[in-house]
């Protein structure tokens, strides 16, 4: 796999996890509302459960947070060493002119 087919696939796995992040973060503010209605309504099964799922979730969010992070970062430094913008400068000059 060529530098730049790297850097966008690196690309692509950053997007992804920050939509996972979204992801992740929509789900914990749906429970929040399921708990809040359950105030009213007082379910013994869902005081009981959704605390749990409540954290678990939110575990996992942090662990998608320091993917994220830690990935970002490496994609960053690969393009910033690799010189990337140059190497995309360059193909896009190859495809203006055909070869």
């Amino acid at each position: 796999m060529n530098t730049l087919k790297k850097f966008e696939l690196m690309e692509k796995i950053v997007r992804e996890l920050e939509d996972l992040q979204h992801s992740q973060q929509a789900i914990i503010q749906k429970i929040g509302k399921i708990e809040v209605d359950n105030i009213e309504l007082g379910d013994s099964k869902l005081d009981k459960d959704l605390p749990d799922m409540h954290q678990r979730v939110a575990d996992n969010l942090d662990s998608i947070v320091d993917i994220l992070s830690y990935f970002a970062d490496k994609t960053e430094n690969f393009g910033n060493k690799n010189n990337v913008d140059a190497l995309k400068e360059q193909e896009a000059i190859n495809q203006a002119t055909g070869q």
